[in-house]
Parts: structure tokens; sequence; C-alpha cells
């Protein structure tokens, strides 16, 4: 705090405070404006008692720096206090904004200025706070930036209306990307009914094995192919978490067929009763063909099913060192006369990047992606959603578990101290204005809880919310419990990625296929924000452990 002192201030001094007065009253006749009329109604003050309390109340020893620091808050707080804020909107304003001819209209515009006028009573709270406390120079800074980001917002929700495309604001100052589906590169998928490409995925966790099937889609659209979907024997239970008919339904035709439909068709089973793949195809040669070692082999055959010939590849391919593959060169080296082809693993391909990564994927379809959670996952996303975070939250996949060493070993390293991790989530959720944060993570307790407790922002906890323990009360998660779906480890990081792809901004963790996965749906499905980011994206962690 300043404290009085019996000697008077200099005449330096004297000089500033007597700038800072007249620049006040200069700003507050500036915003008034000339129309003597409306001037009256507005709120005034009697700026000349002020000066003159001032005057007889300033016989202190202030320092330029102090003289700032006392009056700026004062200078705010009148240019805000004698500003009619409706006029000086109405000039910001075009006229159209208020020619809404129909009652959804009327509605919109309505909302609007309710959120403009809630945000006005939120700044004029943070002035009367700067009024009511002595604050550093940095604190003065910060408050006015602060203030000028909260006069953006007023201004994006009254001129809300006039926002064009397909750009809407995804929470706070964060606006969704648009997908920009016109000029959408696809190729048309439409196989023969006789020919098939039995999709091998086998490097990693589910979430290398959805992108894999993505991916083997492509080279089935590519060599005119259907798709068979691997059975849970071999492979994950594909079918508790995406909807495999869907993907036909998209495309007007059959393109994809579970592994028991397969069966049900295959003309060699009827003979020799097994299925019969003609030729296995290696996309990677290296570290060992297709990824594929004896006890995956050996499944296969426990599925009833032979392999013809040996493992080939048709090139010098290494998981560590994709190279840039072209559609035409996957045309040529994979065609084939056989009715059934194996291809493996296609995790790892590089083939046609930009065409594979655009929204809704390299194949034509009438849906918005192909691989998407089934309409169980879906809908209990949903009902979470209204149950505990609702429109506005952000979602954080927070992945520790076996990361440390993972992202050490890369340099720089992606594993960041949880107090860190926290201020660089904070400095989001300020730009957001997003009340929850939605967590999807493996970390135990004690780093959650850390985290947690250092979640605050303006002097409030900012809620860490987690799917809980199936609890009989709540009504939210019924449809995996009827369904028999409730307790399955894939259907819940299904679940937990759904989730996430529906939030308004995501931070995601670097080099997690996981935070991939999710980022592709929210591509897809046109939830992708400005703000989404990788946790802690444009810095490096403030300390690493050495390697072993």
């Amino acid at each position: 705090m300043v404290k009085e002192s019996s000697s008077s201030s200099s005449p330096d001094e004297e000089a500033d405070i007597q700038n800072l007065l007249e620049e006040s009253d200069s700003q507050i006749n500036q915003y008034r404006g000339s129309d003597a009329a409306a001037a009256e109604q507005r709120p005034t003050f009697d700026v000349e008692s002020l000066r003159s309390r001032l005057r007889r109340s300033l016989k202190l020893n202030l320092t330029k720096k102090q003289s700032i620091v006392i009056f700026l808050p004062i200078v705010i707080t009148l240019i805000y206090l004698s500003t009619d804020f409706t006029n000086y909107f109405s000039v910001k304003v075009p006229d159209s904004v208020f020619r809404s001819n129909t009652l959804t209209g009327r509605r919109a515009h309505e909302s609007d200025l309710l959120q403009a006028l809630y945000l006005l009573r939120k700044q004029e709270s943070d002035l009367f706070s700067l009024w009511n406390y002595t604050l550093s120079i940095e604190d003065v800074k910060s408050a006015v930036f602060r203030q000028v980001s909260l006069n953006r917002q007023i201004q994006n929700a009254l001129l809300s209306p006039h926002n064009t495309g397909n750009v809407e604001l995804a929470g706070g100052s964060c606006r969704k990307i648009d997908r920009k589906l016109n000029g959408r590169r696809t190729i048309q998928w439409k196989p023969r009914p006789d020919k098939f490409l039995f999709a091998i995925c086998l490097s990693g966790q589910m979430s290398n094995h959805l992108i894999c099937l993505e991916k083997h889609m492509f080279f089935a659209a590519l060599l005119n192919r259907v798709l068979v979907i691997p059975s849970h024997r071999f492979d994950y239970h594909y079918s508790r978490i995406i909807d495999i008919d869907r993907i036909n339904t998209c495309l007007g035709r059959t393109v994809v067929v579970s592994f028991e439909e397969f069966w049900k068709k295959d003309k060699n089973r009827k003979k020799h009763h097994h299925v019969h793949i003609d030729r296995f195809i290696c996309y990677f040669s290296k570290p060992e063909p297709c990824y594929v070692d004896k006890e995956h082999i050996t499944k296969l055959k426990a599925l009833g099913i032979t392999i013809g010939g040996k493992l080939d590849t048709p090139w010098e391919e290494d998981i560590a060192r994709p190279s840039n593959k072209t559609a035409e060169e996957v045309e040529t080296n994979f065609r084939s006369d056989d009715d059934v082809i194996a291809i493996g693993d296609v995790f790892y391909a590089n083939v046609e990047r930009e065409w594979v990564m655009q929204p809704g994927g390299p194949v034509a379809h009438k849906c918005k992606t192909l691989i998407e959670p089934n309409r169980l996952i879906l809908l209990t996303a949903q009902r979470f959603i209204q149950t505990f975070l609702g429109k506005n939250y952000v979602s954080l996949h927070f992945r520790r578990h076996g990361f440390l060493k993972f992202c050490n070993a890369k340099n720089p390293s992606c594993f960041y101290p949880i107090p860190q991790a926290a201020n660089c989530i904070t400095r989001l959720i300020e730009k957001v204005e997003a009340p929850v944060i939605y967590l999807s993570t493996d970390a135990a307790e004690s780093e959650t809880s850390l985290l947690q407790s250092l979640l605050i922002l303006n002097g409030k906890t900012i809620p860490l919310v987690k799917r809980p323990a199936r609890d009989s009360a709540e009504k939210w998660d019924a449809l995996l419990y009827r369904h028999g779906l409730e307790g399955d480890s894939q259907v819940e990081a299904m679940l937990d990625k759904t989730i996430c792809a529906m939030s308004s901004v995501f931070i995601g963790a670097s080099g997690s296929t996981f935070t991939e996965d999710i980022l592709r749906l929210r591509k897809d499905w046109g939830t992708a924000s400005e703000c989404d980011e990788y946790l802690c994206a444009n810095e490096q962690p403030n300390f690493v452990a050495d390697h072993e």
C-alpha cells in the first residue's frame, strides 16, 4: 500500500497528476458525444469535486510510476461509468444486425445482446476490482489486457450475425475451422463383389488399428476390392466400437464385410472347410515382412485360414523410414487377379498423405466420416455431456502411463511437469472461457489431484471431470449396460474419444495416436477449433530427466 507522507509532491509529480486528470476529462467528454440532450440522461459525475478531493488527499510522496498505478484504474472506471455503451456500440454495429424478419433471427439476436450485457457486467465488476485494490505495474498491464480481450468478446457477441461462411465461435474467442469440402479430392470405391482384401493390422493398440483400417479402405478402393474386417479372435472386436454396416450405407453399396460374413460367402470354405488367402503381400519388408510373427500366423490358422505361398513384398520399405508413395504405385505393385489377398501392416504406410488426411478422407461418400463410434457409444457420449459438461467445455487427453520414457527419447521431450502443464491449460481456459475440463487420462490419482489443485483462474478452481464409476442411480450410461458393453476397455476408450471429439476445444498429447484419432474425428465432424493444440505446444519441458 502507498503510505501518506507529510511532505508535499514535487512540481514534476504535480504536473503528472494534472496531466492524468486532464486526460480523464478529455476521454470522458469524447465518449459522451456532442448530443447534449442524450448526455443529460447519462450517468454523470462531479469531476471538479473529485479533482478537489484528490488534490487535498494527494499530499503524498508519489513517484511517477505510483501515480500511474493509482490513477489508471480511476481513469478507466470514469470512462466506463460515464459512457452510454448502447450508443457507443450502435455506431459500430451495422443496421442490418437489427433487421431480422424471422422469430428465430430475433431470438438469436436477443441471445447475442444478453451475452454482450453479461460481458459488460463482468467488465464492470473487473473495473471496480481495479478501483478497490492497489496494484503493481505488471498487475495493471495484465488487467488492461484482460479488459481488451473482454471488449473483443463483446464486439464478437454483438457482431455475430455477420460472421461469414461456415465459421462459428467454438467457445470464447476460439472459432471452429471450416471443413472446406468443396475442393475435396476423392476416389470412387466400387469393388468387384468376388474380390476381397483381408485387412491385417497388428502394430500398437486400438487407435493404431483404426488408423490402419482407414488406410486399408483407401487401398481397397484403389484395388477395387471388398474389405474384410478382421475377426475379434485375431484382432480387436471392431463391431463393438464402430458401425460396420454404416460404412456400406455411406457409400450406398457393400464395400466392407465382417470376417463372419466373409466366412459364409467364401466359395473355398464350402469345398475345403477353410478360408484361403491366395496371396499375402507385405507393405513393409523391414524389420520383418508384414510385421507378422509366428504367433499371428498361428492365430490365423486357428481361425481356419490357410495362406498360399510365402509372404512377399513388392519393394524394400522400412517401418523406421517409410518413403512417400503414390496411388499409382500402390495400384501397380498390389494389383492381383487372385480372389482373396491380404496386405499388412499399413499403419506406417505413407501414401498420398494430404489426400488421406483431408476432412472426410480420400473415399467419396455421403457421410461426414466413414470410421466413427457406433450409435450406442455416440448416444452415451451425448448423454454424459448433457449430464456433466454442457455445450461449452474443454477436453484434455493427458497421457502419462508409459509416456515419460517414450517422450524423453525424443528431442525435445513431450512429457511436462504437472505445474507447467497446469499453466499451459490455464492460459487456454482463459481464452476459451469454458467452465469445466473433461479429462481423459491414464494418469495416477496422485498426478490428477495435483493437476486439479493447480488449475485456478480468477480465484476459482476449474473442475476436472472424469467419467465416474457405474452407479445405478445415474442413467447416462444405461445403453451400454443394457447391451452388455459396460466394462469393455475398448468401448470405454472410444467413449472417451467421442466426448473429446465433441468438445469446444481439445488439448491433446503430442505423439499419441489416441490424440490423433480424436483430431481426425474433430476434423471430419466439423468440431475442430482454431484453439485446438497439443499440451504446451509452444514450449519445452522446464525439466527433463537423464537417460538410463
